[in-house]
């Protein structure tokens, strides 16, 4: 029963560092709304959008940015199959993998089923990673549209502001599907044990944290001719 409790803690308190490090950005966007990367890049995708349908003449610069940007998630989400079928596999095989993989599991549950169980939650992510990078290659077929048609045809509901949220629902897509293949960590080390995955946690929450902060600029400074 023990063993139970201890992988069950281990799986809420894992959600509650990540709920947490949520909430800790959420509170601090209301202060600053620039304080995380992602921020800055939606102001700056919006930005982009405003200036080429200002501009005719950028329609191949929207084309060939929207195409480098759509490869990204496509390489992405085609390796989340990949994972999908790869940890299928390893599912069907939870008999054999559990009694090798629980060497190192000190504190957990040791059974087979539970070891199929872990598996799931982990098939689980790399689906939600697969459907959010396909939900941002679709947003960013649709402001392909949406950007280049000419001024004099363009609805009045097609404006910079409308084409920008729906980049920016790409990107934040993008975010999501990340943010599942880096949980996808803390389950698979949660194979060997609630303590490893406790651990492997801890160390992506503090990687998020310095990967998401954007960096301050002293704006005050000019940059020298050496640089």
């Amino acid at each position: 029963m023990a063993a139970w409790s201890n992988d069950l803690l281990a799986a809420v308190l894992s959600v509650a560092m990540v709920a947490g490090y949520q909430l800790f950005l959420h509170l601090r966007l209301r202060k600053d709304p620039l304080y995380t990367v992602q921020a800055v890049n939606a102001l700056a995708r919006a930005q982009w959008v405003q200036a080429v349908m200002a501009d005719s003449k950028k329609d191949v610069l929207a084309v060939q940015t929207l195409r480098n940007s759509i490869m990204g998630p496509t390489f992405l989400a085609s390796t989340a199959v990949l994972l999908i079928l790869g940890t299928l596999t390893l599912t069907s095989q939870a008999d054999n993998l559990a009694s090798g993989w629980h060497l190192l599991n000190l504190a957990g549950v040791r059974h087979s089923e539970f070891f199929a169980v872990k598996l799931a939650l982990l098939l689980f992510d790399f689906f939600v990673a697969f459907f959010a990078f396909a939900m941002a290659i679709r947003m960013f077929i649709h402001v392909g549209y949406m950007i280049n048609v000419p001024e004099p045809l363009q609805h009045p509901e097609i404006s910079p502001r409308y084409v920008a949220f729906h980049l920016n629902r790409a990107g934040r897509y993008h975010t999501v599907g990340m943010r599942a293949y880096y949980y996808s960590v803390p389950l698979l080390f949660w194979l060997f044990g609630p303590y490893a995955m406790l651990a492997a946690t801890a160390a992506m929450v503090l990687l998020m944290y310095r990967m998401d902060r954007a960096p301050k600029i002293d704006l005050s400074q000019t940059l020298s001719p050496s640089d």
